[in-house]
Parts: C-alpha cells; structure tokens; sequence
C-alpha cells in the first residue's frame, strides 16, 4: 500500500441527522468547522461509502454514543452499518456508564455478537475522568476481549468542563494500573499535547489519534513526534461527519510525510492497534 491507499480512519460516528437534538453541546463544533449540513441530514450506509470514496478512505470506524440518560445512536444502530459494508465499517462499541453491570454485559455483546472492535466513551459527556471507578470494570473486560479503549483527550470543543481530557494524572494512572490494556486517545491533546505525547511515550499500549483536527492545525509538537521516535503510535481520525473526510485527506496530503511515516499514520497503525 502506499499513499491513501487503504486509509483508515480511527475516530468517527454515524451522520445521523439528530445530532442537533441528541448533542446539543457539538453544535458549535459543526458550525466552527463549517458542517453544518451534516446536523439535521442523515446520510445512508451508502451515502458515507460514497463519502469515504471520494475522500480516499477506505475503513470508517464508526462509533455509536451513549450519554447520561439517552442513547445518541446504538451499538444496534452501528451493526447495520458494518452489516451492510463489512470491509469499509468497523464497529466501535459505546455503553450506559451509569449501569456498571450492564454496561460490561453490553460491551460483551457488542463484541462477540456485533464484532465491535473497541469501546469508546467520552469523559466530558459523563463528567467522569477515565481513572473513576466506573470504569474499571470496562478496561478489564476491554482486555479479556482483546480490544483497544478509546477516549478523548484534550479540551472540550462542546461547552462543556475540560478538566477530564487532562492526559496527566487521569490517562497515566489508567496505563499504570492496567499495562495491558491499549488506549487510544482522540482528539491529540491540545492544549495538553506535551503532557499526552509524554504518556504515549512511557506506556507501550497508549496510542494518539488526531480526530476533530484538520492536518493543518497538528500541533509542530505532534508533527515532530509522529515523523520521528512516535511514528508507530499516532493514528488519524476525522471526526466525521464534524470535519469533512476529503478536506482532512487533501490536508494529510500537504504535511509532505515520507511514504513509511505516512502509510503508518493513515492505516498501519491502526490495523495493528484495532487488529483489523
């Protein structure tokens, strides 16, 4: 494979159309990024295919959202995604933390029965660092299945506290009480870029992604890291449908990485993080 070819994103969800409804804290994100369309229009299975190609992405790992109290979009919901086009979609499973036990059973059948291939949550939508108790039980159900956790880090775009996507103490305590377990953490950072590049180096399992953030605007942090002793852990991710697909790979196009550099940025490292 060499350039786009056979590019994976990391970090996405479905266009669902209620993300207006649903998410109400992200409307500003899709307004800053000039998406708006996207809000109150669902796309199809085959309309994000159709996407996907135009933009050069070839997987789209799709992930479904629950917060306090509502679904945003189901694990259900994800599978008939990955149903309908099972080499362009992967499943990322979501849970109701405030249901511990049934949160693990969840997560259990999204995996075995939906072949979901990672768990995400989101801090800020819980108010809830990943070091709380409630999520322990997650990680290691996350490791007797084999599947990365996937979180966000950084600050909040969404109006919202962003003391939880603090990478240092919450995502280092995480990586030290559970070395097995590999985490991917979205979003890069920002304003914490330092301190999340510092994690991802002391831990082997923890890995970045670059969602919510345009090529353009990498921190030279993140830039130097990934071209150089972090090449084999940060993996792209979009945030679609936030950001457009095609602008993000027009943009990947324009950092002018070397041809390894970049093809482990684009899919290598996601294949072997997610074990696709």
């Amino acid at each position: 494979m060499s350039n786009a070819q056979g590019a994976i994103d990391a970090w996405a969800q479905l266009a669902t159309g209620r993300t207006r409804e649903l998410i109400p804290e992200a409307v500003r994100l899709f307004e800053k990024s000039g998406t708006t369309a996207l809000l109150d229009k669902g796309l199809s299975p085959e309309e994000t295919v159709a996407e996907m190609d135009k933009a050069g992405i070839n997987k789209l790992m799709i992930s479904a959202w629950c917060r306090p109290e509502r679904w945003v979009s189901s694990n259900d919901e994800v599978a008939e995604y990955t149903r309908a086009y099972p080499g362009r979609f992967v499943g990322v499973a979501a849970v109701d933390m405030s249901r511990p036990m049934a949160a693990v059973h969840e997560l259990e059948r999204a995996v075995t029965e939906l072949g979901c291939k990672a768990l995400r949550v989101v801090p800020w939508l819980w108010k809830l660092p990943p070091n709380h108790r409630l999520y322990y039980p997650l990680y290691v159900k996350c490791i007797e299945l084999d599947i990365p956790f996937c979180t966000q880090v950084g600050h909040t775009g969404p109006l919202m506290p962003s003391e939880t996507g603090r990478p240092v103490p919450y995502l280092d305590e995480v990586a030290l009480d559970f070395p097995e377990l590999r985490v991917v953490a979205g979003h890069i950072g920002h304003p914490w870029t330092d301190e999340m590049i510092g994690v991802a180096w002391k831990h082997d399992n923890v890995y970045i992604d670059t969602s919510a953030y345009l090529p353009r605007y990498y921190p030279q942090a993140l830039l130097q890291y990934m071209q150089s002793y972090g090449q084999d852990k940060v993996l792209f991710g979009s945030n679609f449908p936030q950001l457009s697909l095609s602008r993000c790979m027009e943009q990947v196009a324009e950092l002018e990485l070397s041809e390894e550099v970049r093809n482990k940025f684009l899919h290598g490292n996601a294949r072997r993080v997610f074990k696709l």
